[in-house]
C-alpha cells in the first residue's frame, strides 16, 4: 500500500493501465450514454453526441463527434452550441483512483448561439449560475484533491451568433478563439479572440475584438464580482459604420478602443479610451493627419440598464470637451441628462475638422480665436422628445487663406442650442422636424462696406443654413465665399451688392455647399474668364436657386456696347460637368472688331502680368465648356465699313462652334435674311455664312465706299467661307459664291464719246470671289439700246478688267480703277482683217 502511494507507485499503475487500454481497446460507444449524462448533468441542458471514440495519444481521452447542447426551449429551438469535432482529455490522476475526470475540452470550429429572451436574460445566465453553485476544484488542482476539477475548455476557429428573442440578428463574432478555465476556489477565468462581422454583407477590416476577464463565485449572477478587459483595434471606420449601419457612412480611419469593467453586474465601474486615426472623409484628400481622441467613465448597473456618473474628456488642442451626467437605456433612445462643456477650444482644431470632414474647406485656411460653450440635454422617459439647453460663443475669431490673399474678420459669434422649429426663411430649414439643434448668431461680417452684412444660421444633425443680409463689396464677397469653402466664381470684381443670400448643406455629405438667394449689382467692373475685357455692370439682379443663376434687368458694357437682357445658366456649371446658358439680350452697337478682340482669347496680345493671374488661365477651358443659346437684337452692328440696323439673330455657342440662325437686319436700304457659322476649333478660326440681300440701294453702297461710281437697286445671293482673327485677315482668307440681279447706272463709265454714262437696265451675274478678286461669270448687262455679254475681274483693290461682247463680236474693254475706269473699243473681226489688210 505504501508503495501504491508513493510517486513511483503511481507512474508505474499509470503506465500499467495505458498498457491494458491500449491492449483492451475498451468500446467506447458503451461509454457514450455515462459521457452524454455526465455532461448534461454539469451544463443542465440536454446534450447528444453522434459517436465517442478513445484516444490514447498524446493523451488519453474522448473523441466526440457532432457535439450538440441544446437550449433551454425558453429561448428558442436552435442548438446552444453545436461543434463538429470535440476532444475530451482524461485527468491521468482520476484515472488512480477508478474515475472519468475530464482535464481539457477542446472544440473544433463551434458554433455559439448567444440569445437574449423575451425576460430580459440571456440563456448563458444559467449556465454560469450552475458552474458557481456546483463544488467542483480549480481546473490546476492539487493532486491530493478528490473533488472533479473544472475543465480547461479551448475552442478555435469558432462563431458566436446573437439572437434578440426569435429574430437572429446578422451580427456575429467569426475565427472567434476563446478559452475558459476556473482559476482558483471561487475564480473563473476566460479569454476571446474573434473578427466582428455580419452574415449578410461582405465585410474587410473590422479588426480584432479581444476580451479577457475573471468573475467569482455568488449567491446571485447580478452580485457576481467580475473584471473585464475588452479591446477593438484595427477597424476600419468606413466598414464599422457597415457593420452596425447596414451601409459605409463614407468615413475613412483606423479605430481603436479599450475598455475596461469591474464591479458586479448590478454596479461596475466602466472605463472607455476610444481613438481614430487618419480620420477623414472618403473623397477628402490630403489636409495631413487628424487624430480623435476621448475617455470616459462611468458606473453602469444592469438591474436599471443604466449609466450613472458619466465623465468624458476629449484633449482638443489646449482646449478641452467634457461631458458628465447620466443616461438609461444607452443602446436605444436613452433617457439621459447630460451637460457638455467645451473650455477655450481653439478654433483652428474645429477648422481641422471640417477640412477633413467636408469637401471644399481649403488646405491653407487659418484660424484664429476660441470656443467656449455649455450645453445641457435631458430626457425624462426613454422615446420622449428630450430638450436641449444653453449656448456659447467664440471669441477673436478670424479666418485667413495665403492663396486666396484673403481675411475675414468675425470675432464674436454667440450661438445657443435649441430644440424649436428652425428660424430661418429657408424653405429646407422650415421642412425640418424639431430636434435639437444650433442656433448661431445674429453676428456681424465685415465685407468691403461701411455697414457690414448680418449672419444667421442653423446647424443641425442633417445638416446647416446661414443667412447672409447687408451690403457687400463684390470682391470681398467672393474671396469669403472661397474661404469657407462655397464654389464661387472667382472674377477680379470690384463694385458695390446688396445681399440676401441663404448657404445650405448636409452633413457629412459629398455635395459642395449650396448658395441661393438674391444680389443686387451696382456699378460693378469686372474681368471675367473668358473675355478679353473688363465687363461693366452698371446694374443687375442675380437670383440663385439650386438649379439656374438667373440674371435679370442687366444692364451693362462691353465690346464698346451698351447691353440690357437677361440670362439663366444652370447649376453647377464647371468645367467638369459644361454650362447651360439661355439669353435673350439687346445692344446698342455691335462692332465686329470690338466684339473679335473682347471674345477671342487669339485676338489680342495680352499683357505679360496677365499670366500671373489665376483667374484667366482657364479661360479658353470655360468657353470651350460653356453651351449658350437665345436671342440676339442690336441696334446697329459695324461689320468694317458696312453698316446694318436692326438685327436680330438666335445664337448658339455649343463645342466652341457659334451659329446664327435667321440673322436679319437693314443693310444699305434692303433687308438681309442667313445664317452664319464660326469654328472657334480650328487654328485661325474659320467662318461660313449664306444668305439673301434684298432690294438693297447701289448709292448707299458706292456711298460706304466713298465713291459715287453706282446708283439703282439690286437683289443678291451669297456662300461665303473665310478664316482669321481679324477683319483683314478674313477679307484676305474669304472666299464667296455671289449670284447678282441689279439695276441702275454706271456714272463714271461712259462707251462712247458724247453718249450719257452706262445704264443698266438689268445686269444678271455670278461672281467667284478668291485671292481677292471677283471672277465675272456668266454675266449679261441689259442697256436700253442693247445688250452685252459681261466677263472679266474686278479685285477688291477696286481694279478693274472688264469686257463688254455685243452679238457681233465687237465692245468694250473697262480697265483702270473703279474711281477712274479707262473704256477702249472692241472692233468686229472683219474691221481687224480690213486694218490688217
Amino acid at each position: 500500500m505504501r508503495f501504491l502511494r508513493s510517486t513511483r507507485g503511481i507512474a508505474v499503475c499509470a503506465v500499467i493501465v495505458l498498457g491494458l487500454l491500449f491492449l483492451v481497446r475498451p468500446g467506447a460507444n458503451r461509454l457514450k450514454a455515462r459521457i452524454v449524462s455526465s455532461i448534461s448533468l454539469a451544463l443542465g441542458r440536454p446534450v447528444d453526441v453522434a459517436s465517442v471514440r478513445v484516444r490514447l495519444l498524446p493523451q488519453p481521452g474522448f473523441e466526440l463527434d457532432n457535439f450538440v447542447v441544446h437550449d433551454d426551449p425558453a429561448f428558442g429551438v436552435e442548438p446552444m452550441l453545436r461543434a463538429q469535432q470535440v476532444t475530451a482529455s482524461l485527468r491521468l490522476t482520476s484515472l488512480m483512483r477508478g474515475r472519468l475526470e475530464i482535464a481539457r475540452l477542446d472544440l473544433t470550429e463551434p458554433s455559439l448561439n448567444l440569445v437574449h429572451g423575451p425576460q430580459g436574460r440571456w440563456n448563458i445566465e444559467a449556465l454560469v449560475e450552475r458552474a458557481e453553485k456546483n463544488p467542483t476544484a480549480p481546473t490546476s488542482k492539487p493532486k491530493s484533491e478528490k473533488r472533479p476539477g473544472f475543465p480547461y475548455i479551448d475552442a478555435s476557429s469558432g462563431r458566436v451568433n446573437f439572437k434578440f428573442g426569435p429574430e437572429k440578428k446578422p451580427y456575429a463574432l467569426a475565427d472567434a478563439d476563446f478559452s475558459l478555465w476556473q482559476e482558483s476556489e471561487n475564480t473563473w477565468g476566460m479569454r476571446l479572440k474573434a473578427q466582428p462581422m455580419r452574415t449578410d454583407l461582405n465585410l474587410t477590416d473590422t479588426g480584432t475584438f479581444q476580451a479577457s476577464g475573471t468573475w467569482q463565485r455568488a449567491a446571485r449572477l447580478s452580485e457576481t464580482p467580475m473584471q473585464f478587459a475588452v479591446q477593438w483595434k484595427d477597424a476600419q471606420l468606413g466598414q464599422l459604420t457597415k457593420l452596425a449601419y447596414g451601409d459605409d457612412k463614407g468615413w475613412r480611419g483606423t479605430i481603436r478602443i479599450s475598455a475596461t469593467l469591474a464591479g458586479t453586474p448590478e454596479s461596475s465601474i466602466v472605463s472607455v479610451e476610444a481613438s481614430a486615426d487618419d480620420f477623414r472623409r472618403f473623397d477628402v484628400l490630403g489636409g495631413g493627419d487628424l487624430r480623435l481622441a476621448a475617455q470616459c467613465g462611468a458606473r453602469y448597473n444592469s438591474v436599471d440598464n443604466a449609466l450613472s456618473e458619466i465623465a468624458c474628456r476629449a484633449p482638443v488642442g489646449e482646449g478641452i470637451i467634457a461631458v458628465r451626467g447620466r443616461a438609461a437605456g444607452p443602446l436605444a433612445r436613452p433617457a439621459y441628462d447630460l451637460a457638455f462643456a467645451a473650455q477655450g477650444v481653439p478654433i483652428q482644431s474645429l477648422v481641422n475638422f471640417a477640412r477633413h470632414s467636408k469637401k471644399g474647406v481649403p488646405e491653407d485656411l487659418v484660424a484664429a480665436g476660441q470656443l467656449d460653450a455649455e450645453i445641457r440635454g435631458q430626457r425624462t422617459q426613454p422615446g420622449d422628445a428630450g430638450s436641449w439647453t444653453g449656448g456659447g460663443q467664440t471669441s477673436g475669431l478670424r479666418l485667413t487663406s495665403a492663396s486666396n490673399d484673403s481675411e475675414l474678420g468675425l470675432d464674436t459669434v454667440p450661438f445657443s442650442v435649441s430644440t424649436d422649429k428652425p428660424g430661418t426663411r429657408n424653405n429646407r430649414s422650415k421642412s425640418l422636424p424639431s430636434q435639437p439643434h444650433l442656433q448661431i448668431g445674429p453676428f456681424h461680417a465685415a465685407l468691403g462696406r461701411s455697414t457690414p452684412a448680418i449672419v444667421t444660421g442653423t446647424v443641425g444633425r442633417q445638416g446647416y443654413d446661414f443667412e447672409i443680409h447687408g451690403d457687400a463689396q463684390v470682391q470681398r464677397l467672393f474671396e469669403a465665399a472661397k474661404l469657407i469653402g462655397v464654389p464661387a466664381p472667382q472674377p477680379i470684381a470690384d463694385g458695390p451688392a446688396k445681399v440676401d443670400l441663404q448657404l445650405a448643406g448636409d452633413w457629412p455629405g459629398a455635395l459642395p455647399v449650396r448658395a441661393t438667394g438674391r444680389m443686387q449689382l451696382h456699378s460693378v467692373r469686372a474681368r471675367v474668364p473668358g473675355l478679353n475685357a473688363p465687363l461693366e455692370i452698371v446694374s443687375a439682379n442675380l437670383v440663385l436657386t439650386p438649379e439656374q443663376i438667373n440674371v435679370q434687368t442687366l444692364v451693362a458694357s462691353a465690346a464698346g456696347s451698351s447691353w440690357q437682357g437677361s440670362l439663366t445658366a444652370t447649376r453647377p456649371c464647371t468645367l467638369t460637368l459644361g454650362c447651360e446658358a439661355h439669353f435673350d439680350l439687346h445692344a446698342s452697337e455691335i462692332a465686329l472688331d470690338r466684339l473679335n478682340q473682347l471674345l477671342n482669347p487669339e485676338a489680342v496680345k495680352e499683357p505679360w502680368y496677365r499670366i500671373l493671374s489665376s483667374s484667366f488661365t482657364s479661360a479658353t477651358p470655360y468657353l470651350s465648356k460653356l453651351n449658350a443659346s437665345g436671342k440676339l437684337r442690336a441696334d446697329r452692328v459695324e461689320v468694317s465699313k458696312l453698316e446694318a440696323t436692326n438685327v436680330t439673330a438666335n445664337v448658339e455657342l455649343k463645342n466652341d462652334t457659334l451659329t446664327m440662325s435667321d440673322l436679319q437686319g437693314d443693310v444699305l436700304g434692303g433687308r438681309h435674311k442667313g445664317e452664319w457659322t464660326a469654328d472657334f476649333t480650328a487654328k485661325p478660326p474659320k467662318y461660313a455664312g449664306n444668305g439673301t440681300f434684298k432690294s438693297i440701294a447701289l448709292g448707299k453702297l458706292a456711298e460706304s465706299m466713298k465713291d459715287n461710281w453706282i446708283s439703282g437697286t439690286a437683289t443678291a445671293s451669297y456662300r461665303a467661307m473665310t478664316s482669321g482673327l481679324t477683319v483683314a485677315e478674313m477679307v484676305a482668307a474669304a472666299t464667296a459664291s455671289v449670284q447678282v440681279d441689279a439695276s441702275g447706272a454706271l456714272p463714271h463709265v461712259v462707251l462712247t464719246d458724247g453718249s450719257p454714262p452706262l445704264q443698266m437696265r438689268r445686269l444678271t451675274a455670278r461672281l467667284l470671289l478668291r485671292d481677292k478678286e471677283f471672277d465675272i461669270q456668266t454675266a449679261q448687262l441689259e442697256t436700253p439700246s442693247e445688250i452685252f455679254h459681261l466677263s472679266g475681274t474686278a479685285s477688291l483693290a477696286r481694279i478693274l478688267n472688264l469686257k463688254l461682247t455685243r452679238a457681233s463680236a465687237s465692245g468694250f474693254n473697262i480697265t483702270g480703277s473703279l474711281t477712274e475706269p479707262h473704256v477702249s473699243q472692241v472692233p468686229t473681226p472683219e474691221t481687224r482683217a480690213a486694218l490688217k489688210q
